[in-house]
């Protein structure tokens, strides 16, 4: 914790907070004093507000009061709560009100564990947010395509496929990025404030293809459209509004660059005198989209002839199937429900006693036998990195 914290708190208002908790567990101003090894006068004068308390003596404190430092030095951050927001993104009737309100409650609260995290250990989630993107007058088609581009380039992504593609949106954008189950017909939730910034809650349910789909979906809400919040779900709109149909059209040039897809098409179809479905399917592996995505742009850009997703649907092709008999693995990638950077956040603040068992396990929304697993784990992992780095030659690297 850095000594700043400590420096521009009220010493007053801390001293109470303390003796409350010192009292809540039993134990005498002696009990407290042995613990950071200092006189019983000492306590007392903490506890009044009249001695600065240095950093390691309030993590010992909160440690021996079963409290996590942050109870002491870091209120919870204030934010706009989502749900109102959210209602005012649409209409909705009360069953699908009560079908999604959950999820948008758990982003809320998940946000607000992100950001208080960040506080505590002074950490806050670099920003690398472009300008709102001005689509005024443009076509819609055009439009996505332009941001799809740009976007590339300011992220440096040229025109490959992006096979982390939320780990892109997390950690070379900063958004905070969840995966929460939700009913099938959902798809995302998108939300922005000035606190919190672009938040974002994707299916866990649905698959990868889908999930990448919906990311980039709720990125283009975030560029063109940033303190508009939505909730993104199958059959909402009558007519789509112009701001959603360019937040449909985004994905594909943003997933499927045209550049790229024109060179792959015809290398393949030179290589092989023919573009052929074991080429198809492979493709849509490369750039981590559903087939039925794939053909719908290859057809756009009239590669392939107009209906031919219609013909393989109707003659009963099976995806899953055909991809399994291919060898062509599902897309993998990191489904934790919360981001790898959150996560540790939070261990790093249980480590140093900044936040209980109980308030990690919170954090990670799991029971406390798993928090514990999961802390082994990242402990391993972080430990296995420093290791690694250690005995790095770098001017043989």
């Amino acid at each position: 914790m850095a000594t700043n914290i400590l420096e521009n708190i009220d010493m007053s208002r801390l001293g109470e907070l303390l003796q409350q908790a010192r009292k809540k567990c039993g134990m005498t101003q002696a009990d407290a004093a042995k613990i950071i090894d200092a006189a019983r006068t000492t306590i007392v004068a903490i506890e009044k507000g009249e001695r600065r308390l240095k950093a390691n003596e309030l993590i010992k404190l909160a440690r021996a009061y079963g409290c996590a430092v942050s109870d002491f030095v870091a209120p919870r951050p204030v934010v706009q709560p989502f749900e109102v927001q959210f209602r005012a993104a649409y209409r909705r009737n009360e069953e699908e009100e009560a079908q999604i309100n959950p999820t948008i409650l758990r982003l809320e609260e998940l946000c607000r564990n992100y950001l208080e995290l960040e506080e505590i250990m002074e950490a806050p989630l670099p920003r690398n947010y472009p300008q709102e993107y001005d689509v005024t007058n443009m076509p819609i088609e055009a439009a996505a395509e332009s941001i799809a581009i740009a976007e590339r380039q300011r992220l440096g992504l040229g025109d490959a496929p992006i096979s982390r593609l939320r780990d892109v949106l997390e950690q070379s954008v900063g958004l905070r990025v969840f995966y929460l189950p939700m009913p099938p017909k959902y798809s995302e939730a998108y939300s922005y404030n000035e606190t919190l910034g672009g938040c974002m809650a994707i299916n866990a349910n649905h698959p990868e293809e889908r999930r990448r789909w919906s990311l980039a979906h709720g990125y283009l809400h975030f560029l063109a459209h940033r303190r508009k919040p939505v909730v993104d779900f199958d059959g909402q709109y009558q007519r789509l509004p112009e701001s959603e149909r360019l937040a449909e059209a985004f994905p594909k040039y943003f997933l499927m660059p045209t550049s790229s897809l024109l060179k792959q098409f015809n290398d393949m179809h030179r290589s092989h005198g023919k573009f052929t479905p074991t080429n198809l399917f492979t493709l849509a592996h490369y750039y981590g989209v559903s087939v039925e995505s794939l053909v719908y742009r290859l057809e756009e850009i009239e590669l392939l002839p107009s209906g031919t997703w219609d013909r393989l649907r109707d003659r009963g092709l099976k995806v899953r199937q055909v991809q399994k008999d291919l060898g062509l693995e599902n897309i993998t990638q990191r489904t934790d429900m919360t981001p790898i950077h959150y996560q540790h956040l939070a261990i790093e603040a249980f480590d140093q006693g900044f936040i209980t068992e109980g308030r990690f396990a919170n954090f990670l929304g799991v029971d406390s036998l798993e928090a514990r697993r999961i802390a082994e784990a990242l402990r391993k992992h972080s430990s296995g990195m420093i290791e690694e780095a250690t005995h790095l030659d770098l001017r043989q690297a």
